[in-house]
């Protein structure tokens, strides 16, 4: 609570100061020197920005364009791609947001996401400030510049976040545009392998364990080695799914540019609706996701990623998938599911997917031949 506190305390009273400075000179800027992105999103939605900096770089090929970023994503962006400056970011942390205001004077902020964040952006001393229209409560919103309509169709969140920078879309994603980022040495599977991520944000998006085990025996038997996959604190999900350890185990062990690295070599990637499947499109490793309450539309590979091998499972129409609200917006096309274990006791939109229609996913991509 306390590092909050001075959170407030740094970004209130410096985004004040600005904004009273500049108060009736905050115009579009022409030619953008330093470009901000200011956010705090998981790391899927931080991945699905990539068409955003792409756009950005494209048409502002000399500016300094600087990326707010969970601390623990920092290894991802080592590299630079798209000639972007990560820097580190959390407002559990006061020294991130001290070191991102004193950046200072940004021609231009976007704030995909919690507006909330447009106050960090106008205590960097942004000079104008484009974010999605329609976040409540209304303060939110105060200093933002340029509000922008949601799309009244229906789009993956990575194509939706480039209609805040105008200008032409950006080209496909390509893997030359995001240099592997480097990592401690690993042992990595000698074979042909392929990795199933069992983790995620929340239980009603983890798949049943015995089919995840059932998954990983049949890869087994077409001679792909299967490679569980989960973050520090789910190692006892990989636990339920393989109780005697057949299997290697990855678990914790691992940290996000070792798992890009892991992801880079692997024939497939079977994941649930969360970041790691979004990382399997930078490495253009062919990725199965699994959607149960989330949107495989706002989560899908878009325009962007229209050329990464990928497919999505999902039983469409589900019933209780029927919630309309992206980001605190109310979105008329919007069909998903943000309902917490205590409003769900199971994941039955989750339970719904069986094995075959993973398989048959698998083959479409590929990796198993049809069959087989």
């Amino acid at each position: 609570m306390a590092s909050r506190f001075f959170y407030r305390a740094i970004v209130l009273s410096r985004a004040a100061v600005r904004l009273a400075l500049t108060s009736g000179r905050r115009g579009v800027p022409s030619a953008p020197r330093s470009i901000l992105i200011a956010h705090n999103l998981l790391l899927g939605d931080t991945l699905m920005l990539t068409p955003l900096l792409a756009k950005l770089r494209a048409h502002h090929p000399e500016a300094r364009i600087v990326l707010a970023v969970t601390p623990a994503f920092l290894p991802l962006y080592a590299t630079r791609p798209y000639g972007v400056e990560a820097m580190a970011f959390s407002p559990r942390k006061p020294a991130t947001a001290r070191a991102i205001v004193q950046q200072g004077d940004f021609d231009l902020a976007f704030v995909p996401g919690d507006n909330r964040y447009s106050w960090l952006a106008a205590a960097a001393g942004s000079r104008h400030i484009v974010a999605f229209a329609g976040d409540r409560p209304g303060w939110k919103s105060w200093p933002v510049d340029n509000q922008v309509p949601y799309p009244g169709e229906p789009a993956a969140w990575g194509d939706m976040v480039t209609i805040l920078a105008a200008g032409a879309e950006p080209a496909p994603y390509r893997t030359s545009d995001w240099p592997m980022p480097p990592c401690k040495p690993f042992k990595k599977p000698g074979g042909r392998y392929a990795v199933l991520h069992v983790g995620a944000s929340t239980p009603l998006k983890q798949w049943l364990p015995e089919r995840w085990l059932a998954l990983a025996a049949s890869l087994a038997a077409r001679g792909i080695e299967p490679v569980w996959s989960a973050g520090p604190d789910e190692a006892g999900i990989v636990a339920a799914c393989d109780p005697t350890g057949r299997f290697r185990s990855t678990a914790g062990e691992l940290d996000l540019a070792q798992v890009w690295h892991l992801l880079a070599d692997a024939a497939a990637l079977i994941a649930p609706d969360t970041g790691i499947a979004h990382l399997g499109r930078l490495t253009l490793t062919p990725t199965v996701t699994l959607f149960g309450p989330g949107s495989a539309v706002i989560c899908g590979a878009g325009r962007f990623w229209r050329d990464a091998p990928y497919r999505a499972v999902t039983v469409e129409a589900w019933e209780c998938r029927d919630q309309r609200v992206l980001f605190k917006r109310e979105i008329d096309w919007v069909r998903r599911c943000g309902r917490s274990t205590a409003e769900c006791a199971a994941p039955r939109c989750m339970h719904a997917i069986g094995p075959d229609a993973v398989h048959a996913a698998l083959a479409e991509l590929g990796v198993l031949r049809v069959g087989k």
